[in-house]
C-alpha cells in the first residue's frame, strides 16, 4: 500500500490556499483517489495564516493530522514561519519568490527548496486573482498528484458559474495552472 502524498498549503487570508486544496481534492475524488482536507483558518479568518492540509492516496487515510509534509507551500513570510515545522528531509518547500527578506528563514533540511515568483507571473502575464491557480499548477506537477485534466474539471466544477459569464476566466484559469507547472518544471 502506498502512502498517502500530504500537502500542506499556507498563506494570508484571502490568498486562495483553501480553493486550491479543495480543487485538488475534488480532482483526486473525480480519479477515485481518497482525498482528505481540512483547513485551518487561525484566529483571524481574513489578515491571519490560513492552512490547508490535504492528504491524497489509493487507500482509505488512516489519520487526519501528519508531522511531515511531502510537499508544503508557504505564501507569505508568516506562513514559511508557521509551516517550517512540517518539513523534513523528503519535502518539497515550495514559496513565492516575491515574498522579501526571508531567505535566512527558509529551512534548511528540506529535500528541495524551490522558489516560483508566482506573484510577478500572475501580475504581469495573466491576472493577480489566479495567484493561486498558478500555485495550484507547481503543486500538481511537484507532486504529480492528480491529472492536470482532472484538476482542470475541478476548477471548471467549482467556478463554472463564472465561466458562463466570463468564458475568458476559463482561459485564464488553465493558462495559469500551465503557467504554475512550467514554473516548477523549469527548477525541478
Amino acid at each position: 500500500m502506498a502512502k498517502p502524498v500530504k500537502i500542506i498549503l499556507a498563506g494570508e487570508g484571502g490568498q486562495g490556499v483553501q480553493s486550491v486544496a479543495e480543487i485538488i481534492a475534488e480532482a483526486a475524488n473525480e480519479e477515485g483517489r481518497e482525498a482528505l482536507y481540512i483547513p485551518n483558518f487561525g484566529v483571524e479568518q481574513r489578515g491571519g495564516v490560513s492552512v490547508a492540509y490535504l492528504q491524497i492516496g489509493d487507500e482509505p487515510i488512516g489519520a487526519p493530522k501528519f508531522q511531515i509534509g511531502d510537499i508544503v507551500v508557504a505564501l507569505s513570510d508568516r506562513a514559511v514561519h508557521r509551516t517550517k515545522q512540517y518539513v523534513g528531509p523528503e519535502t518539497i518547500f515550495v514559496y513565492d519568490t516575491n515574498i522579501e527578506g526571508i531567505e535566512d528563514d527558509l529551512p534548511r533540511n528540506a529535500k528541495k527548496v524551490l522558489g516560483i515568483p508566482a506573484i510577478d507571473v500572475s501580475k504581469k502575464e495573466l491576472h493577480p486573482r489566479v495567484f493561486n491557480i498558478i500555485i495550484m499548477g507547481a503543486v500538481i506537477k511537484a507532486t504529480e498528484v492528480v491529472a492536470v485534466e482532472d484538476a482542470k474539471q475541478a476548477i471548471e466544477k467549482k467556478l463554472g458559474y463564472k465561466f458562463e459569464k466570463n468564458p475568458k476566466l476559463r482561459d485564464m484559469n488553465f493558462r495559469a495552472i500551465e503557467r504554475g507547472m512550467e514554473l516548477v518544471a523549469s527548477i525541478l
